[in-house]
């Protein structure tokens, strides 16, 4: 018995291969011309990548660079694992850095005396990953509160156990609950082009108290400010801007 149904009683209902049905994105893929069409997406995929990592390196290296903060030397203002959004642009243009203002600074040459060693190209790779936020600064890098300006009498402690400048005592409302304006007294003045900088949580803080014996006295040369600490852009329960101190 002839089980095959006559040929004008089969497959109305199931076209032939490559005729009725469209073909999808997907037996595109699946043909021979698949591995062609894919790696231009691939490609321009890897390309975008390149280019958006090439513009944040820009912008953070002249406009606004994302800082971690790997310390608790600042805190309450700024916590441990905080990033920061420092502004290059704040000093760029004729303005000074001023009393109270939180900033970031290269250290070399003022808390340390010399760039450590290493690897170039494992410096380079770490300096790309601090500058868009993903590791933490380098050595030389330091986050401190801008107490004294060029020509400035700095003095701890008055009667009532607080920094004054040019004989007006200091209002902190920003430093760490519990701790005082300074164990350490000192009286300074701050040569003109440098400042003179500490941390709020001053007990944590390894600042310009701490070096005061050494070349430089601590203080730290404006040219060496890379910028200043305007918000806190992560984590999201921590957005708004850094608080200022003193004027």
């Amino acid at each position: 018995m002839d089980t095959e149904a006559p040929h004008t009683q089969r497959g109305h209902s199931s076209p032939r291969e490559g005729e009725g049905w469209p073909r999808s994105a997907f037996s595109r893929t699946t043909d021979g011309d698949g591995p062609g069409r894919r790696q231009p997406t691939w490609r321009r995929a890897g390309m975008l990548g390149v280019i958006c990592t090439a513009f944040l390196l820009l912008l953070s290296n002249f406009v606004v660079q994302p800082f971690l903060i790997p310390s608790r030397s600042m805190e309450p203002t700024l916590r441990v694992g905080d990033r920061v959004l420092v502004n290059k642009l704040a000093y760029r243009f004729g303005d000074q850095p001023r009393r109270g203002d939180v900033v970031v600074f290269d250290g070399t040459g003022s808390f340390v005396r010399e760039r450590p060693d290493g690897s170039p190209a494992g410096a380079l790779v770490r300096g790309a990953a601090s500058a868009l936020g993903l590791a933490e600064p380098s050595d030389t890098d330091f986050v401190k509160r801008v107490v004294g300006v060029g020509g400035d009498d700095v003095v701890c402690c008055d009667a009532g156990g607080r920094v004054s400048v040019n004989g007006v005592p200091l209002d902190e409302p920003y430093l760490h609950p519990g701790d005082a304006p300074s164990e350490v007294p000192f009286r300074i003045v701050v040569p003109l082009g440098t400042l003179w900088v500490m941390g709020d949580h001053r007990s944590q803080s390894r600042d310009s108290r701490d070096h005061l014996g050494e070349p430089g006295g601590g203080m730290v040369p404006v040219e060496k400010v890379i910028g200043r600490a305007d918000w806190i852009g992560w984590p999201v329960s921590r957005w708004g801007a850094v608080g200022g101190g003193h004027g």
